[in-house]
């Protein structure tokens, strides 16, 4: 079911992947980047646009292992825009994110930039996105992130979208949980940034709002790769349970609450941690949650993305964190370029929210096609994606979301329970 925006009854389901980046260009017909569009109607194409499309995704760093499933997203996304033939075509630039650590997204954005993108997929990480969304925005660079989720975002700038929900509700879900599951008081170690701290101000907030204490908390900056400070600042409150708000950092943090005594299977995770990590940690995490947004996805699009990145030689996806979002992404910046007519980053802005739904009394569809179609038929489209509903609202934000809850079993794997 849905969760609206703002609801402290956030009950959720949840969702999936996210990506690498490996350097392809997926290139169509030569066309007029600006054609002026023509009279709808019949199978002709309401107009004949090359879009410039850039992804900017972490094939690197402490997000690496999200970056996978959402560059599979953007290129299954790429590849039925072009197939479907039907007035845009999709000339796709992958780049690196990496992390504030190894800086690749530095030299990316310039690159991405200077090969004349006007819209953009990613970043991924909210940090990133606040360092390169300005220098975007000049450049009249459309940007919509699959999984920026911290609530610094809403309104930003007209430039940005993002498919992903704010951490206020992600937040509210994990909080409610905790209490759902009888703790009555909370450790919370987080990454000090602006996801970290958005995901922790609404966990407190939340888990407080049912009668619950947050005894300790203890936060570290991104690159930091000691924790042992964090872990005894929590460690002595003696909480019933430990949120972790964090990156892959949760592999050397996980084992030091288990040295201190906490239980690692009243551990609360995000979903820049959630994933299967198997033997990569070497303690159990059975019987600890937590939770992801997007919906349950279905098999055959599973089956899609694996197909079109395996077929660049890449291994098979095993998560698929916010892989759907990237794809909705995409989709959206196409049609909203179909509809404006142009591939000029503020006029495809100037389409988002409405051929999301957002306003207007548009016609329900799908898929690209199907959406191309209503268009090119001189209508307004409504797309719902496989992500949700992905409604903006005027802050060009999704107006709900849904949000998984998951549940670490014996072999350190996942499940999701709700």
């Amino acid at each position: 079911m849905n969760a609206l925006k703002g609801s402290r009854t956030a009950k959720v389901f949840a969702g999936i992947a996210l990506v690498s980046a490996s350097a392809i260009v997926i290139a169509g017909c030569s066309s007029t980047p600006n054609a002026e569009p023509s009279e709808g109607g019949g199978d002709k194409p309401a107009a004949d646009l090359t879009l410039k499309l850039g992804s900017l995704l972490p094939a690197t760093g402490s997000l690496a292992f999200l970056g996978a499933p959402m560059e599979a997203g953007v290129q299954l996304a790429v590849q039925q825009i072009n197939e479907a033939d039907a007035g845009v075509t999709i000339d796709l630039t992958t780049a690196d994110e990496g992390d504030l650590d190894n800086k690749a997204y530095e030299t990316s954005i310039t690159n991405l930039q200077n090969a004349g993108i006007t819209a953009m997929i990613g970043a991924a990480s909210s940090s990133v996105t606040k360092l390169i969304l300005d220098s975007n925005a000049g450049a009249g660079i459309l940007t919509v992130s699959p999984s920026n989720t911290s609530p610094d975002f809403t309104g930003i700038n007209p430039l940005y979208f993002r498919t992903a929900p704010s951490d206020n509700l992600q937040g509210e879900v994990l909080g409610n949980q905790i209490a759902e599951d009888g703790h009555k008081t909370l450790g919370i170690i987080y990454q000090n940034d602006p996801y970290g701290t958005g995901l922790f101000e609404a966990i407190k907030a939340t888990f407080e709002g049912t009668g619950g204490e947050v005894v300790a908390d203890a936060s570290y900056n991104q690159g930091d790769g000691q924790f042992n400070a964090q872990v005894s600042e929590i460690a002595a409150a003696k909480p019933d349970a430990v949120a972790v708000v964090s990156y892959d950092q949760f592999a050397t943090i996980a084992p030091l609450l288990a040295n201190a005594g906490i239980d690692t299977g009243s551990l609360y995770l995000v979903d820049g941690n959630l994933k299967d990590w198997g033997s990569d940690i070497p303690v159990s995490l059975e019987g600890s949650k937590g939770t992801r947004a997007g919906a349950e996805l279905p098999q055959d699009f599973l089956d899609q993305l694996n197909e079109v990145w395996t077929a660049d030689g890449n291994d098979p996806i095993d998560a698929v964190t916010y892989s759907a979002e990237a794809y909705d992404a995409v989709i959206l910046i196409a049609l909203a370029a179909l509809k404006a007519g142009s591939v000029e980053g503020a006029d495809i802005a100037e389409q988002m929210i409405t051929v999301s739904g957002g306003e207007g009394d548009g016609e329900k569809c799908k898929d690209f096609a199907e959406c191309a179609a209503i268009i090119n038929d001189g209508g307004t489209p409504d797309y719902d994606g496989l992500s949700g509903e992905i409604t903006f609202d005027e802050n060009n934000d999704p107006k709900g979301a849904a949000i998984g809850v998951y549940e670490f079993g014996a072999d350190n794997t996942t499940t999701r329970i709700k």
